[in-house]
């Protein structure tokens, strides 16, 4: 129609349709009849906007069924308020932080989140992107809680993250968090953050080490490692020498840099 009154160029203007499944009970729709219902009032009143909205985007692909007994309102409450205490632990200044000093670890922890959160968002991937806030989360809480502290400017960018990306699930929580670290509302239009390409590379990978097809040592190399380096560092590693008790080596099958199977004679 709106394409016959000339209103849009094309005919059809959606690229594609996603088909949302269905919230169960205990494994059948919902209905008066079967007393399954689950009053949604309640489950607001109870946990809040934030904790159902997020409950829903992380039990599983949007377009999947999914059975309100297997999820956890109260876990998402639990895991926003510990986002939410993120935000009052950062102490270092809102201007004037120059994060390119802070923990580089954090760093890349943050980059690497945000960067694939694009991806997971654009994919309808709602709950791995969820995943992925989760894991920030608990990386930047070991750091406050450890050597890092709250004053390393990595935390303040990591946190600030973390409120941009739960802005897309939860946003009241994420204003708060926004405001507590001293930014102007809203979150929703501060921008996705700048994503540092070279904290997209890996510094190291971890290479499994077998003696015939069981693993017996992870060894952590340089992606770039040369296949004879990472055969002489399987071969000397204690536990691999462990594994062979003395035996002769037959054959070491090297798939640099992620595997090494050594096969006694």
């Amino acid at each position: 129609m709106l394409y016959d009154l000339g209103m849009v160029p094309v005919v059809e203007p959606f690229a594609r349709l996603l088909n949302q499944g269905m919230v169960q009970m205990n494994g059948s729709a919902m209905s008066k009849s079967k007393g399954n219902l689950v009053r949604l009032s309640e489950q607001l009143d109870q946990h809040g906007v934030d904790a159902i909205r997020l409950t829903m985007a992380f039990a599983g692909p949007p377009e999947d069924d999914i059975d309100w007994a297997d999820v956890s309102p109260a876990g998402s409450a639990r895991f926003l308020a510990r986002a939410w205490r993120l935000a009052g632990d950062v102490t270092s200044p809102v201007t004037g932080t120059d994060v390119s000093t802070g923990d580089p670890g954090l760093r890349r922890s943050t980059h690497r989140t945000l960067h694939e959160v694009i991806g997971l968002v654009e994919a309808f991937r709602f709950n791995v992107a969820v995943a992925r806030a989760m894991e920030l989360v608990n990386v930047t809480r070991k750091a406050i809680d450890g050597d890092v502290g709250g004053a390393d400017p990595a935390v303040r960018e990591a946190v600030e993250a973390v409120a941009i990306i739960l802005s897309l699930f939860a946003p009241y929580t994420a204003e708060d968090m926004w405001a507590r670290l001293g930014h102007q509302p809203a979150v929703a239009l501060a921008g996705w953050p700048a994503i540092d390409e070279a904290l997209l590379v890996e510094d190291t990978v971890t290479c499994v080490v077998q003696v015939q097809g069981k693993v017996r040592d992870r060894l952590d190399v340089a992606p770039s490692i040369a296949e004879a380096q990472l055969r002489e560092l399987a071969l000397n590693s204690p536990a691999v020498q462990k594994a062979m008790a003395g035996r002769d080596v037959r054959t070491v099958i090297v798939r640099a840099p992620k595997l090494v199977n050594i096969v006694p004679a």
